[in-house]
């Protein structure tokens, strides 16, 4: 895995990484992610050869801003429309429908996708320069403990790795379904917090 920093030349060299259809590691606001192409196919089944995730698990995208939204999401309700405004960027995770464009591999033939604007500047200036979404999967193992640090990262197949430092922030983002006002997974965002939001 190549290091690089979370400039400009290391930005770019992340985008062409991610165009050639390479998986990379980068930071998030809670732990370091594995980020691909979530429209590719063959760079999707990568990440799940990379991670040694089982396929039947979905993998979260993470986008720019609300301007990326409808790439990746079709038939936003209001409701999550309002959730994202009030929660992002930041450690919510939302499930909305899936978009047209996004291959069955990513969702696990799931019609519903989890998806974030992280609350790390580098992780939306990545989703920026590359112009989508990219994919966010914790970058450990499936089963092993989240990195926390490029150093932390013990897996073949990362093309380049962007160093945000060793992440002080503990807990994972909280999965949360708008539309039915439901936590999935409970992270650093409390549910009441969620469930308690009028918009």
């Amino acid at each position: 895995m190549r290091i690089v920093q979370g400039n400009t030349a290391g930005l770019d060299e992340a985008v062409a990484a991610l165009q050639a259809g390479e998986v990379i590691a980068y930071p998030t606001e809670t732990v370091y992610g594995l980020g691909a192409d979530p429209f590719s196919e063959p760079a999707v089944r990568r990440l799940f050869e990379v991670k040694q995730r089982d396929a039947r698990n979905p993998i979260l995208v993470v986008i720019a801003g609300l301007e990326q939204l409808e790439e990746v999401a079709g038939n936003v309700s209001p409701a999550a429309r309002a959730y994202a405004k009030a929660f992002w960027p930041g450690p919510v995770s939302l499930v909305l429908p899936k978009g047209p464009r996004l291959p069955d591999v990513l969702t696990a033939g799931s019609d519903t996708v989890c998806v974030r604007c992280p609350g790390s500047p580098i992780a939306r200036k990545i989703c920026r320069r590359f112009a989508h979404a990219i994919t966010s999967t914790s970058a450990n193992r499936s089963g092993e403990e989240p990195a926390r640090s490029l150093k932390e990262i013990a897996l073949p197949g990362i093309t380049l790795g962007i160093d945000g430092g060793v992440l002080t922030t503990t807990g994972v983002s909280t999965v949360f379904d708008p539309d039915r006002r439901e936590v999935l997974r409970q992270g650093v965002v409390p549910e009441s917090a969620l469930v308690g939001f009028s918009w």
